[in-house]
């Protein structure tokens, strides 16, 4: 049988991230010492209280289909966690409960991009935004940074590849994977250029209770209504309450573009799970208690292998504001990302993500979601291997 594969499958890239994540999770199946950075995961466990809550839902028999968009006080739950922490109203027909944050992502970009359409998208990039905008039939549109700006993009730099096409801008802050934060000046002043060029803005807030070293991020949203008028948040559930399996995640849009996106989610998975909603509730409307002491742990990490990495002949890094990688620059050692990354877990079981899967090839990004034993053991491995380069 000859099968017809869709140029839209075919031009796809399969995630690298989960690609060395399922084969450092082999290695170690069958019993190698792999040190993992891979997974863009926290490695605490989901709080008690929404597992009760998820548990309670269970077992009332809360098993059924749910409106495609999400229940009614879950939505509610995420307008009010808007208006509380980020001074945004939102009605709850303008939230939408997407199966995950790249749910999210890819029903924002397929509802509002077609063929022929532009998305600016600045790289170092999350690796799934170029191909969701491949798959809408829309073309991706690089924006070069480089840790010399904290890989931020500038404003001159976005009015410069804004095009009669461009529809959408991607704005990412916490940045995965370079950890990199836009404060609220640099936040307002991009979107001001997409306010004047009638540029929609995807800002993924996804991160955004990760934060170090004081750093402050503000929606771009917030700033005016124009820029309420031109912002579609995306966010979720996944990092900052560590409820990466439970594949929930939630956008805010103005209205015609929220009843576009509830329009595609109806036709294509339908309703996220339902009694993991109740866990989303149980989430927003809980205690908190458990982030700072998250945000203490991830930060001494952080701190650790900062320096660790800036010790390590060839290898310069820059330090992260927010989220929990690491963008090491390896330029100096002479290997470009994917050679380097394969020959690291070759030789030293240490499992990284090439730089090239986010658009930046003398990078690779470390993840610090792991315990500080497997960043001390891992780094150590690493400072080992870049040694024997010179060798």
């Amino acid at each position: 049988m000859n099968y017809k594969i869709s140029k839209r499958a075919a031009s796809l890239s399969p995630s690298l991230t989960l690609v060395i994540d399922s084969k450092a999770k082999a290695m170690k199946a069958a019993g190698e010492d792999v040190v993992g950075f891979g997974a863009g995961e926290p490695d605490f466990d989901t709080p008690q209280h929404i597992k009760d809550a998820c548990a309670k839902a269970l077992a009332d028999g809360f098993t059924k289909y749910t409106p495609a968009a999400g229940i009614p006080e879950l939505r509610q739950a995420i307008a009010d966690k808007f208006q509380r922490e980020n001074g945004l109203t939102y009605k709850p027909s303008q939230i939408i409960v997407s199966c995950g944050g790249k749910h999210s992502c890819y029903n924002v970009i397929l509802a509002t991009c077609e063929e022929g359409d532009e998305v600016i998208i600045p790289a170092p990039y999350w690796l799934s935004y170029p191909e969701m905008v491949k798959l809408a039939g829309a073309k991706p549109v690089i924006i070069e940074t480089t840790d010399k700006t904290e890989f931020k993009v500038t404003p001159a730099q976005l009015r410069a590849a804004i095009t009669p096409r461009t529809r959408l801008f991607v704005l990412n802050s916490p940045s995965n994977p370079t950890g990199s934060v836009y404060t609220p000046e640099e936040t307002k002043a991009l979107g001001d250029i997409c306010v004047e060029k009638n540029v929609l803005i995807m800002s993924d807030e996804i991160y955004e209770h990760l934060l170090y070293d004081g750093a402050k991020v503000k929606s771009v949203a917030s700033f005016s209504p124009a820029h309420y008028d031109h912002t579609i948040i995306v966010h979720g559930f996944a990092k900052a309450w560590s409820m990466t399996g439970w594949r929930l995640g939630f956008l805010a849009a103005p209205e015609p573009i929220a009843k576009a996106i509830d329009a595609v989610q109806s036709h294509s998975t339908s309703n996220p799970t339902s009694f993991a909603q109740k866990g989303g509730v149980a989430a927003l409307t809980g205690s908190q208690e458990h982030l700072p002491k998250w945000l203490a742990e991830f930060s001494k990490r952080r701190e650790y292998a900062w320096k660790k990495l800036n010790s390590i002949p060839g290898i310069t890094c820059v330090n992260a504001k927010g989220a929990f990688y690491l963008f090491p620059n390896i330029s100096q050692t002479g290997l470009k990302s994917a050679d380097f990354c394969a020959r690291l877990l070759e030789q030293e079981k240490v499992a990284a993500v090439p730089g090239i899967a986010f658009g930046a090839d003398d990078y690779l990004r470390i993840s610090y979601a792991t315990s500080m034993a497997n960043i001390e053991k891992g780094l150590d491995r690493l400072d080992k291997f870049v040694r024997s380069l010179g060798k």
